[in-house]
């Protein structure tokens, strides 16, 4: 099943996709009508109060940017084993949905694309195991954890590099179901894809994650978990078209803009 998040007629709504459009559920005043993508405006899937990002969850990525740093020998036994994760936070200001642009801030010298998939928290959960996080799953939707490479190089901490705003990036959708580790994850940039890996390519899966964040913090409803991008990120410029498309779960697009002074 297919949940989105709309705006109708001035009022945010949630709603369940169906063949024939959206049907706007309770407690709306518009329940049970069901409504064209031509008369909403898609908003992110949901509402966090905390983004959070996983660096580092796909080998080939890990070899990729350890070969972009001069001087940083790869360690391929610890890689072999189990890299230890990068855990970072992007704020909730950072957001933005299906079709919405992004952003390249006029003091950005080189913002870069991380198509991922993201899961979204269905309750309150602390200190759980991998089996528990597996029962407090919302959804899961496209997502592109955008960076601006050369501020993530220059700082200590990834704030500014990852939480420029528009450099959250989710939708369309939450798909109930889990796609599976067969899924295959696609980025394209103007048509041309630039990342392409399967979900089980990951380091760790999903409610390993889930289960390691929640033993620092509490995870509620709604908070969102970009889950690690696969190599070949790259260069977006403006008037670029980005896209993120995960087998089972959706397709999110964007185009990017310069950002006026």
């Amino acid at each position: 099943m297919k949940l989105a998040r709309l705006e109708y007629q001035g009022e945010v709504c949630e709603a369940t996709v169906t063949c024939s459009g959206y049907l706007i559920e309770a407690p709306s005043r518009q329940a049970g009508t069901v409504v064209t993508e031509d008369q909403v405006r898609l908003l992110p899937p949901a509402a966090p109060g905390k983004i959070l990002g996983v660096g580092w969850n796909f080998r080939e990525h890990i070899r990729e940017m350890v070969g972009r740093s001069p001087g940083v020998q790869l360690d391929e036994q610890r890689l072999r084993r189990m890299p230890h994760p990068l855990l970072f936070l992007k704020p909730p200001s950072s957001l933005i949905g299906h079709n919405d642009a992004i952003v390249y801030p006029f003091d950005a010298t080189r913002v870069e694309h991380e198509g991922e998939l993201a899961v979204v928290i269905s309750r309150d959960i602390r200190r759980a195991t991998p089996e528990e996080a597996a029962t407090a799953v919302l959804g899961w939707t496209c997502a592109n954890d955008v960076t601006e490479r050369d501020q993530q190089g220059q700082d200590k901490q990834w704030w500014r590099a990852k939480g420029y705003d528009t450099f959250a990036v989710a939708g369309p959708f939450l798909e109930t179901e889990y796609p599976g580790p067969d899924a295959w994850l696609r980025t394209r940039v103007n048509g041309q894809v630039r990342q392409e890996a399967q979900l089980s390519d990951m380091i760790r899966d999903p409610f390993t994650i889930i289960s390691i964040v929640s033993q620092a913090m509490t995870l509620n409803r709604g908070d969102m978990i970009m889950l690690g991008t696969p190599s070949g990120v790259g260069p977006l410029q403006p008037g670029d078209v980005v896209e993120v498309e995960i087998d089972g779960v959706g397709y999110l697009r964007n185009p990017v803009v310069l950002e006026e002074r």
